[in-house]
């Protein structure tokens, strides 16, 4: 079978985030929200937007947000789940203003780490990785993936990870994608439909190009849509960890996507060190019809 390309030559919004990431499908305003890790800012932007940011609406916070997750029962346009430096937060959209619901050390925080990307699983628990901070020279294998139930009890599955990344499940909920970006690794878990456990952990993709696999989404065939960062791409990947498709984009760091429809949405870093091209769409958000429709995100259960 032939493999499928795409090309994108120009962003849907000229977003200039410093690290563009968690592209999220708010269904209730058909919206899509994302943050900025480095600039300290979350966003939501309508789907319908002409691409001018009119319909652009930024929450600026005094800590660094990663990820964002619709919370069971409540409205996002009140509330939603925030992944932040030292644990898992709830932001007031209202407000501007997020608490701590549960941090990663009751003790005391750790200043080296951060968390970075997470999702919410079928059973409505979080999952968030953690990972080296910025400015503290090379990530060091210091992270860990952690899972967070409505307890706010925290579950230390994998350790001494350097980059964990993109989280998501199979159509059928019985498989568990995780990334290691640092060893280009996409690796998938049994998950259990009955209690949430993982096991079996196997290598299921690993990535041969210059560029780090970082975020992903899974459409309801079960293809994983993964974002390259450092090598213009996304790349479609079936079930079996074939690539059969790619999706070529005119700046270096792809982050994440997320699927609204059949249109793909796809977030973007900022490049300093690309080529003309490159640097100035860096952090934009860009989108393709891609012809096939994504698996809905799991809500957290509070």
């Amino acid at each position: 079978m032939a493999s499928q390309q795409w090309k994108v030559d120009e962003p849907w919004l000229d977003l200039k985030c410093a690290l563009g990431e968690g592209p999220f499908y708010e269904k209730e305003t058909n919206s899509l929200r994302l943050v900025d890790i480095k600039k300290k800012h979350v966003h939501t932007v309508s789907i319908s937007d002409n691409g001018d940011g009119s319909s652009l609406k930024t929450i600026q916070l005094d800590v660094c947000p990663t990820v964002t997750a619709d919370i069971e029962g409540v409205d996002p346009q009140d509330r939603i789940l925030l992944g932040v430096k030292h644990g898992l937060a709830v932001l007031d959209r209202q407000a501007g203003t997020y608490k701590m619901l549960a941090p990663f050390n009751a003790q005391e925080n750790n200043e080296r780490i951060r968390s970075n990307d997470g999702a919410a699983d079928p059973h409505g628990k979080f999952w968030l990785g953690t990972m080296t901070d910025f400015g503290l020279g090379e990530f060091q294998p210091e992270g860990f993936l952690a899972r967070f139930d409505s307890s706010r009890a925290k579950e230390e599955v994998l350790t001494d990870l350097v980059i964990p990344n993109g989280l998501g499940w199979s159509p059928d909920k019985k498989t568990m994608y995780f990334t290691h970006s640092k060893t280009r690794e996409v690796f998938a878990f049994d998950y259990s439909l009955e209690t949430g456990a993982v096991s079996n952990k196997r290598l299921w993709y690993r990535h041969e190009g210059p560029g780090e696999p970082d975020g992903f989404r899974v459409d309801v065939e079960g293809n994983v849509w993964h974002a390259i960062y450092g090598e213009s791409s996304v790349i479609k990947i079936n079930p079996q960890g074939k690539v059969i498709g790619s999706i070529t984009l005119p700046t270096r760091n792809i982050t994440c996507v997320q699927f609204v429809g059949t249109e793909l949405f796809i977030t973007s870093a900022a490049d300093a060190e690309g080529d003309e091209t490159s640097q100035k769409y860096g952090g934009g958000v860009f989108k393709v019809d891609v012809g096939i429709a994504g698996l809905e995100l799991f809500k957290f259960k509070l």
